[in-house]
């Protein structure tokens, strides 16, 4: 892959996890919410736990502007696809989680871009 478009994915996957990551720790209301789904009824435990995983989403999210590192971008793509799935799980749409395939796409593209693993400590 050309260095371009290597950067064009990274930092594309960077702003998608930054901007994920600060409506985290923002605690958006919404996904809030979303947590009572899964029996974690209690806003200030859901809200923690939103913050953290936006204080993840932001640290991943500048490694992988440092260096793209596999394991990060394989989690980083699982957890797209995860989040965009939760879309119709929580009662929203088809289309939203259609809509969101780039979040898991992106990453996994990035990582299938970087070929195999050459070395045990890659």
């Amino acid at each position: 892959m050309n260095k371009t478009a290597e950067w064009v994915l990274r930092i594309s996957v960077a702003g998608e996890f930054i901007g994920h990551g600060v409506f985290a720790l923002q605690g958006k209301k919404d996904w809030i919410g979303w947590f009572g789904t899964f029996g974690i009824t209690d806003v200030a435990m859901a809200t923690k736990i939103l913050f953290f995983v936006g204080l993840m989403d932001i640290a991943l999210a500048i490694l992988i502007l440092i260096k793209p590192v596999r394991i990060a971008l394989l989690w980083m793509a699982l957890w797209g696809f995860w989040t965009a799935l939760l879309r119709p799980i929580v009662g929203q749409p088809i289309w939203d989680f259609i809509e969101r395939w780039a979040n898991w796409g992106a990453p996994l593209a990035l990582l299938i871009s970087m070929g195999r693993q050459k070395k045990a400590k890659e």
